[in-house]
């Protein structure tokens, strides 16, 4: 059987967005049937058939955007029925500026996770981008605020997906390993 992964993402200028395809290319190594949804396009019931689930946002004052907050908030029905426990769980974000609260934004990007079940999946120091500059909670970048309004976005760098692609292969691994298990 194949395992299904349910990336949900809330972006805003194509930031937050770069960093879930990446995310997906790396789930998709190994050979995982990827969902890729934006929260405005994504149901809540689709994650009943996931193995995993990763949901990412851009960091507010170091916290959830509201289009994913509002969209997490629909989980209640999920939850009350248990649907949701047992399986894998991931975050990631981006912010505008250093210490712009990525960590605070990925630890809120867990809880709702915790609420349901779910068994959470970060990035170890094992991977070196990530011991460098990363977060063991999920990944975490910053893209800095344009000040040219006319010039090119400043969207995450090479090293920034290298870590998404890290993440996406990691939650891809522990849910195929995780569903094998469950079926022995």
């Amino acid at each position: 059987m194949t395992t299904r992964i349910m990336i949900v993402y809330d972006s805003e200028n194509g930031h937050t967005e770069r960093l879930a395809r990446s995310i997906a290319e790396g789930a998709r190594l190994n050979h995982t049937e990827v969902a890729l949804k934006h929260v405005n396009e994504a149901d809540v019931n689709e994650l009943v058939s996931a193995d995993a689930i990763i949901w990412g946002c851009p960091g507010h004052f170091g916290t959830i955007s509201s289009g994913l907050k509002s969209w997490i908030d629909k989980l209640g029905y999920l939850w009350a029925q248990g649907k949701l426990v047992d399986k894998i769980g991931a975050v990631f974000c981006t912010t505008a500026t250093v210490h712009g609260g990525l960590e605070s934004t990925l630890l809120n990007l867990i809880t709702p996770m915790l609420h349901q079940g779910m068994i959470i999946v970060g990035l170890p120091a094992s991977i070196t981008e990530n011991a460098l500059y990363g977060s063991y909670y999920g990944v975490g970048v910053t893209c800095p605020v344009e000040t040219d309004p006319d010039g090119p976005p400043n969207l995450p760098t090479g090293d920034d997906l290298s870590l998404g692609r890290s993440l996406g292969k990691r939650v891809a691994e522990m849910a195929g390993r995780y569903r094998s298990a469950e079926r022995e």
